[in-house]
């Protein structure tokens, strides 16, 4: 058995336990409710005896989870898998948007792994077992290249790239307002926002975080904006979205992080990895590719003047 103990934050207060434990867990609302039918979560010692009961500040939150849940994902043939490259070890995918790139809450299935899987089953011994393969992640709005090992020692080599900082991830994105400076480079820790748990934030006690961009053209119709190449020098979730929000240039098109605004209709966040560069995990070749804007932002890149 795996116990999880937490201390309910001042941002939890108010929060129904069967949602906070999901949202700690990953697990979804019914396995939840399994694990409160069978006494296996607890506030400050005393069992909980059903899901809707509200969380205090300060409370102490137990969960016993079963030490042999499943978390494989099954091989979904009906997933469409863009596969722009792939050899003995490495897969490199054009992802689309809105696909989910791994199962995990409130996605337990339909995603890039289980399309994956479909096609190169070998990877469900890669890495980690709910999320075979994967090195590195795309938000499920984000559009464009992702890198998929295939074998433990392209898996491990391709994670060392990544912790060294040495796989080029270049991203396109356009944000609201004209940025001061044409080139920047936002370092600001990100983590758990103390407001909205489910969002990112930037936080004094958050994860070391790096953003370098660059303003490669700017607009005044309908409305300040600018066209951005970002680079990230690390990889924590949302983090170009959390960056350029903070310093007050949110995507274009992002209902998570203050992008969304009347005068300029966007299907999603406007944020697209187009470039992807890496050292072969085997032949130490230079690899690189280049994925173009995709229609629905190209679309709005030119009502953009």
């Amino acid at each position: 058995m795996t116990e999880r103990i937490e201390t309910v934050p001042a941002a939890l207060d108010g929060e129904r336990i069967d949602r906070v434990v999901a949202m700690v867990t990953g697990l979804s609302r019914t396995e939840v409710t399994a694990l409160i039918e069978a006494g296996a979560v607890a506030v400050d010692g005393n069992t909980v005896p059903r899901g809707k009961d509200r969380l205090r500040e300060g409370q102490e939150l137990r969960v016993i989870e079963p030490e042999h849940r499943s978390t494989r994902p099954a091989p979904d043939g009906h997933v469409e898998v863009p596969v722009v490259f792939v050899d003995d070890d490495v897969i490199v995918v054009d992802k689309p948007a809105d696909l989910v790139v791994h199962p995990g809450a409130g996605h337990p299935d339909g995603t890039l792994v289980n399309g994956l899987l479909a096609l190169y089953p070998e990877i469900a011994d890669v890495g980690q077992p709910d999320r075979p393969g994967i090195v590195h992640r795309l938000d499920r709005g984000t559009s464009g290249l992702l890198a998929v090992a295939r074998s433990e020692a392209a898996y491990e080599s391709l994670v060392s790239q990544l912790q060294e900082r040495s796989v080029l991830r270049r991203y396109r994105t356009v944000v609201w307002g004209h940025p001061e400076s044409v080139n920047g480079l936002i370092d600001a820790p990100i983590g758990r926002s103390p407001r909205h748990p489910t969002r990112m934030a930037v936080v004094a006690d958050g994860k070391e975080a790096r953003t370098r961009y660059e303003v490669e053209r700017t607009f005044d119709l309908p409305a300040p904006s600018a066209e951005l190449t970002c680079r990230l020098e690390t990889g924590r979730t949302h983090q170009i979205r959390v960056h350029l929000s903070a310093i007050g240039h949110p995507v274009v098109g992002d209902d998570r992080y203050q992008g969304v605004r009347q005068s300029l209709d966007c299907p999603r966040p406007f944020l697209h990895a187009e470039h992807l560069g890496f050292l072969h995990p085997v032949t130490e070749e230079q690899m690189a590719f280049d994925s173009a804007l995709p229609d629905d932002l190209t679309a709005v890149l030119a009502r953009l003047a």
